[in-house]
């Protein structure tokens, strides 16, 4: 029995994701090893082991959980940190699990301890304990379950229990993707569409993808739109960067939000440090977001450092903004 995971960013399109490992673009060494745990596990008719995949957002890491499932000719539940709130709940899911089956759960780190505590055993020694009764007359009994394999994901692994990570036995941590590799997703996202698309335009839209599948198929969307309504319906590179230009994402996929974190920090505080949640206020955006969704790719590409003292920009994070390297005050103190 299947569970279906309700994504709002869309992630989870059974159009555009891929449906198993040879159709899997990026993530080269993952999949790779992958392959040979899969084999491994089918081979001894074992459940394969269980699995963390951590990331930022957007890189592929529910399709991944998907395809192990169809991999291993499983079916595949869906949870995430958030909403499992009682031990009782997660319980209710263990017990029902099919042998091998595949249990998904995103945003692990959001797991309450309490409930984690309940997850222990059943990882490990694929039991869980059931208290009956209530008072002193209550007991503690071990309820065996099927073997399976959890699935877990997640954007802020440094949040993980240490007892909670050493029971994971394969460690997968994604990486941003280059623009060849996201050029190729687009055009196979293209297809599906039935989008008519040049290589150019493709490239261009790649190359502002800030390295992240889910933002170019997003991306591919919209600029779609641009190209049926205001053009021939083809996206060209000129379709590309006037719409690309109207959606204010610039040549080097900053969006407005990214730009308004540099100049934030460049214009009210000098360049920095600044503590997140000095920024957070200022900004006007959550810290986890800024945590999960923003920083990760401007730190990846230079634009800014994380300190003991709190962010700051870089050479690179000033000369976006247009501020000198010799002015402190970013020109506004």
């Amino acid at each position: 029995m299947s569970g279906e995971l309700t994504d709002p960013t869309g992630a989870h399109d059974p159009a555009l994701r891929p449906r198993n490992l040879d159709e899997y673009i990026g993530q080269r060494k993952i999949v790779d090893n992958l392959r040979v745990y899969i084999r491994a596990a089918l081979a001894r008719g074992e459940a394969l082991d269980h699995m963390l995949l951590s990331g930022p957002p957007g890189l592929g890491k529910t399709s991944l959980a998907y395809i192990i499932a169809e991999e291993l000719g499983v079916g595949i539940r869906t949870a995430s940190g958030p909403t499992i709130e009682r031990g009782g709940d997660l319980a209710a899911i263990l017990t029902t699990l099919e042998p091998r089956e595949v249990l998904f759960i995103d945003e692990i780190h959001r797991l309450p301890r309490a409930v984690e505590e309940v997850l222990y055993p059943a990882l490990e020694d694929f039991e869980i304990d059931v208290v009956l009764g209530q008072g002193p007359g209550a007991q503690s009994v071990k309820l065996p379950l099927n073997r399976f394999t959890l699935v877990s994901a997640t954007t802020r692994s440094g949040l993980l229990t240490q007892p909670l990570r050493a029971r994971f036995g394969i460690h997968a941590t994604f990486d941003f993707y280059d623009v060849d590799e996201l050029h190729t997703i687009i055009e196979r996202s293209a297809r599906r569409l039935d989008v008519v698309i040049t290589d150019q335009g493709c490239r261009e839209l790649a190359r502002r993808s800030r390295g992240t599948p889910r933002i170019a198929n997003r991306l591919l969307r919209r600029v779609r739109d641009f190209a049926e309504v205001e053009g021939d319906g083809t996206i060209d590179q000129a379709v590309c960067r006037y719409a690309l230009e109207r959606l204010e994402i610039d040549e080097l996929g900053l969006d407005k939000m990214d730009r308004r974190i540099l100049e934030t920090i460049g214009h009210k505080f000098g360049g920095g440090p600044v503590g997140l949640s000095t920024l957070s206020a200022a900004i006007g955006e959550s810290t986890d977001t800024i945590e999960d969704t923003y920083e990760p790719y401007l730190i990846q590409q230079g634009f800014l450092a994380r300190t003991p003292r709190g962010r700051v920009l870089t050479a690179r994070g000033r000369a976006h903004i247009g501020m000198p390297e010799d002015d402190p005050q970013g020109g506004l103190f």
